[in-house]
């Protein structure tokens, strides 16, 4: 008998308690298995019950889980080498979640704007952007019921629509205290929103050309899910001052980390930031071998071929469907927006043993593990198909 009488009213539940997973699927307490075409919401890409992640997890907490940042910590700094190696980016902060990322690229931003001599420096968001709950976060975030009873909000961020880069351009050039340019290159809670070719490297120019910092939210997109280690690589000229990641980067143990290059790697001094358990050698031994194994199992490639051949599905068997108002993705990360409610499709995926998630009411997003082969690719499409089909006026 679950209860729930203690825990804060946050969450609106579905009626399913996991108890263990294997690979792509989970198991709830009757041992009915679940294809999980989630992941923990884009966290674990390599799988659940890793075997690999498991042994350098119970290997490092029998070595040493915490200790103070106060000392060097060998792991932090092996982490660290190995994000900038993939991101070429110079320097990196490692914290514990992506809203903690997202508050260390604000921090940089504004120290970065005090620095020269801007007294009220701004950032400038996107429409529709999700970037955390914490206040800040949500600050940056898309207006609406993230904010609802949480103010007042930090004033500083301004915001345009996604997907304008000629919006962007007439911000920074009529406003200079604008400092920074933080979005998603591939917006996740706002929907699976794929930005046109072009895009990104438009503003990358923008924000040279006026002094600003590009800070690119890769907490959902990144790490090999669109099959490029980072979805700012679909595009070429577009490498961002700032990165934030997280998620898949612990594979469900919490770690994530903000990266910065130039002027903005060397922004933050001691005693201007930190975190109690933000570098832990368990995180970051857990992160490493995350890497490691992601790089070893080529899941950018694989990620790729299986999330084209999903969409290409969807497309064909979803194309013409009166519900569908469109099918939309890149790699492993595939948006079908309805016409109207999506709850129907996610609670007959659920009774039909897939596990799906639906963002905005109407988007139904699929974040499945990459490591899922095509018979599960398969029957993702399948059940998402005759659950929209089943719902169907």
């Amino acid at each position: 008998m679950m209860s729930v009488d203690h825990l804060m009213n946050t969450y609106a539940r579905m009626p399913v308690a996991f108890e263990r997973g294997e690979g792509a699927w989970l198991f709830d307490r009757h041992d009915r298995r679940y294809l999980d075409a989630i992941s923990g919401i884009g966290v674990c890409n390599l799988g659940h019950a890793n075997p690999v992640i498991a042994e350098a997890v119970a290997e490092q907490a029998g070595r040493l889980i915490h200790t103070a940042n106060l000392g060097h910590i060998p792991l932090q700094e092996s982490l660290a080498d190995a994000l900038c190696q993939i991101s070429h980016m110079d320097r990196a902060f490692i914290t514990n979640t992506g809203a903690e990322a997202v508050e260390c690229a604000i921090k940089i931003a504004r120290h970065y704007g005090h620095q020269r001599g801007i007294d009220q420096p701004s950032i400038l968001c996107m429409d529709s952007a999700f970037h955390g709950r914490t206040i800040a976060a949500i600050s940056a975030s898309s207006p609406g019921k993230l904010q609802q009873g949480f103010g007042p909000l930090p004033d500083g961020f301004e915001r345009v629509p996604f997907n304008d880069a000629k919006a962007v351009e007439h911000h920074l050039r009529l406003h200079p205290a604008c400092v920074a340019v933080l979005l998603e290159p591939i917006q996740g809670e706002g929907g699976v929103r794929i930005p046109s070719d072009g895009y990104l490297s438009a503003i990358r120019k923008h924000c040279t050309e006026h002094q600003a910092l590009l800070m690119f939210d890769e907490i959902q997109c990144g790490l090999y899910r669109t099959g490029q280690a980072w979805a700012y690589q679909h595009e070429a000229d577009a490498t961002p001052d700032v990165l934030t990641t997280a998620k898949a980067l612990g594979n469900g143990i919490p770690v994530a980390a903000c990266l910065a290059r130039g002027a903005a790697a060397t922004t933050l001094t001691p005693g201007s930031h930190g975190s109690t358990f933000g570098g832990s050698p368990l995180a970051c031994r857990t992160a490493l071998t995350v890497l490691q194994q992601m790089q070893a199992l080529e899941l950018g490639p694989h990620a790729h071929r299986i999330g084209t051949t999903m969409l290409d599905a969807f497309d064909r068997q979803l194309g013409n469907h009166p519900r569908v108002a469109e099918v939309r993705g890149r790699g492993l990360m595939i948006g079908i927006e309805l016409h109207d409610p999506a709850t129907d499709v996610r609670d007959f995926a659920l009774e039909h043993g897939v596990l799906i998630n639906v963002t905005r009411e109407r988007i139904i997003r699929l974040l499945p593990p990459l490591i899922i082969d095509r018979q599960q690719a398969d029957q993702i499409v399948e059940t998402v198909v005759e659950g929209i089909r089943a719902g169907a006026h």
